[in-house]
């Protein structure tokens, strides 16, 4: 891995690898440690590029609300595949980072040769909960720091169902979460990250890694499955980090579809 890099805020960090790059946007409350089960697998087919939200690992806290839109951190991808020298990639979103590279998808498709991505129900689902419930939570957390966050869902404290180190990885991740940084993406880049409405417009290869027990999002995977031309489903029987809990076969589906398209 390399020493990274800091691209507008978001820490970036290079691992080794053969063919072209993909970049890995974790989700909520999560980090580049979400990844540690995939890296080697992912690196004979390409080079795996980990980048971590604002607020979350090793990236900043910007108290400019602006940093925060969906469209800076499409900025933030482009400006990676340009530091890389590639005129084309991939892109792995997982959970709420698979909003933003579904964005990505929609909105610069001449970049990708292909896109994959997990469950997500704030990616594909209409935005839900009100802008006055939002606030009051970022609110707390900005007031109670670790203590609300903490109790957020996706804190990685309750998923003892993952392998031991990698449990420990996120959890260690989880200790560098900022408050200031989790508010702002709850305030700002929460409103903005569903692609609803918008999915039969997908016009690269794409991949869904499906965990079949997150049972919510059933009914989501068979609407992605409907709505975006040409989708590859994979099911897999696992949860909602499925490329966690079962990191051989998400490691397989994930090998298999970019050879096939590089």
């Amino acid at each position: 891995m390399t020493d990274g890099a800091t691209v507008d805020g978001a820490r970036v960090d290079v691992h080794p690898g053969e063919g072209p790059p993909m970049l890995l946007m974790h989700g909520f409350l999560s980090s580049r440690s979400q990844w540690r089960a995939n890296l080697e697998a992912l690196s004979a087919v390409c080079t795996p590029v980990t980048i971590e939200l604002l607020g979350h690992g090793r990236s900043d806290s910007p108290s400019n609300p602006e940093a925060y839109r969906a469209a800076a951190y499409l900025a933030r991808f482009e400006a990676v595949r340009s530091m890389l020298g590639a005129e084309r990639w991939f892109v792995c979103g997982q959970s709420f980072g698979a909003g933003l590279t579904l964005r990505y998808a929609l909105d610069y498709p001449e970049r990708l040769i292909g896109q994959v991505f997990t469950n997500s129900l704030s990616g594909i689902q209409p935005t839900r909960g009100t802008p006055e419930a939002r606030e009051a939570q970022a609110s707390d957390i900005e007031t109670r720091g670790q203590a609300a966050l903490e109790m957020m869902d996706h804190y990685p404290r309750p998923a003892l169902r993952l392998p031991e180190a990698h449990w420990r990885g996120l959890m260690d991740d989880a200790a560098l979460l900022s408050p200031v940084g989790v508010a702002q993406g709850l305030r700002i880049t929460v409103p903005e990250l569903s692609v609803a409405g918008r999915l039969g417009d997908i016009a690269v290869p794409t991949l869904l890694v499906n965990g079949k027990r997150e049972t919510r999002f059933q009914p989501v995977r068979d609407d992605a499955a409907r709505e975006i031309p040409g989708l590859k489903v994979v099911d897999l029987d696992g949860g909602h980090s499925i490329n966690i809990a079962r990191p051989a076969d998400f490691n397989a589906a994930v090998v298999a579809f970019v050879t096939e398209l590089s």
